[in-house]
């Protein structure tokens, strides 16, 4: 089974810049050993399970918790049977179609 799991989990009463938060969200993926890919609007990962992909979200949620008072999620789950690797076969697949490379 291959789970997508793309997220975006941030403060609400932190300011304008919280990079600093998603930052610690990201050391939750890499403690993991989960490869992802940071996007400007969120991260995506593929795991194997669904409650892999819960429990990165809790987990993350758990970085924030501590001295957020208020936390803002989207959580976007694309759950396929049978298949892997689709994190980078996607873009792969787009990619060959279009004739060029769109991400660095």
């Amino acid at each position: 089974m291959s789970v997508l799991l793309e997220f975006a989990m941030f403060p609400t009463d932190k300011g304008e810049s919280v990079s600093e938060y998603v930052s610690r969200i990201l050391k939750v993926i890499d403690e993991e050993g989960q490869q992802y890919t940071l996007t400007a609007m969120g991260t995506i990962i593929e795991v194997e399970k669904l409650d892999d992909a819960l429990k990165i979200v809790k987990k993350a949620y758990k970085q924030l918790e501590r001295d957020c008072n208020r936390v803002y999620s989207t959580i976007k789950l694309d759950i396929r049977k049978g298949k892997g690797g689709r994190l980078r076969q996607k873009i792969d697949s787009v990619e060959r179609k279009l004739g060029k490379k769109l991400s660095t």
